[in-house]
């Protein structure tokens, strides 16, 4: 009786878990679609992508305060990041806590680079979080750093002479491809596609989407540095 109580509460909490992780990286998935979006505007120009981005801080008024939108998506944001790193860590204990013992001569895991590089790729991201909200954020470590003109700020960002910035945001740019695309995956074959035509559609579909987004992201730092997109 203790042993199948201890089971059940096993089992709960693993689904737990793995809902917590569903929910979240559908949040930040939704986010970085929409944020991939917006970012587009700048190829319409300085007055389009400027108005975007003021855009963003009246959604919701007069219900809501000045800025209050921001400030509630960063706060969602920051619980979906915290929430998905935790259920991920426990996750991968409970699993490793399963098999305790050893074996001699373990077979190769057959797993995709991006399954065995999440570790690593999740410290990248949240390293780029920190660096991002820093940079065009809160404009401390930008050159131009004006709330008023987010236009000049991405400009500044991604100059040639700040190569290594730019180098930085395509590193945690690829890396959270790797992490959309083994998470959409699994997604997928958690849905039903466990076949060997679903899991290759569901393969397929994940790389796409994870390479579509990726592009969009990079567009931007690397039309400021050949010049397509340049001072307004």
């Amino acid at each position: 009786m203790a042993a199948a109580t201890r089971t059940k509460a096993i089992y709960r909490s693993t689904v737990g878990a793995k809902a917590v992780m569903a929910v979240s990286g559908l949040l930040l998935l939704l986010f970085l679609v929409a944020h991939m979006v917006g970012n587009l505007k700048i190829f319409f120009g300085a007055d389009s992508f400027d108005n975007y981005a003021h855009w963003l801080r009246t959604i919701g008024y007069p219900v809501v305060p000045h800025v209050w939108y921001l400030w509630i998506q960063r706060a969602v944001l920051t619980a979906a990041v915290i929430g998905h790193a935790w259920a991920a860590t426990t996750l991968a204990l409970r699993a490793k806590r399963a098999r305790p013992v050893a074996y001699a001569h373990r077979p190769k895991v057959q797993g995709s680079y991006a399954a065995r590089t999440m570790r690593w790729g999740g410290v990248i991201i949240l390293l780029f979080i920190v660096w991002h909200l820093l940079d065009l954020t809160a404009g401390t470590v930008n050159p131009v750093g004006d709330a008023a003109h987010p236009y000049a700020n991405v400009v500044a960002d991604f100059a040639p002479s700040r190569w290594p910035v730019t180098l930085f945001y395509a590193l945690a740019i690829v890396a959270i491809g790797f992490h959309v695309r083994h998470g959409l995956f699994s997604a997928l074959r958690t849905l039903g596609q466990r076949t060997a035509k679903g899991e290759q559609r569901a393969r397929i579909a994940a790389l796409g989407f994870a390479i579509l987004l990726c592009v969009g992201f990079l567009s931007v730092p690397f039309a400021v540095l050949v010049g397509w997109v340049g001072p307004a």
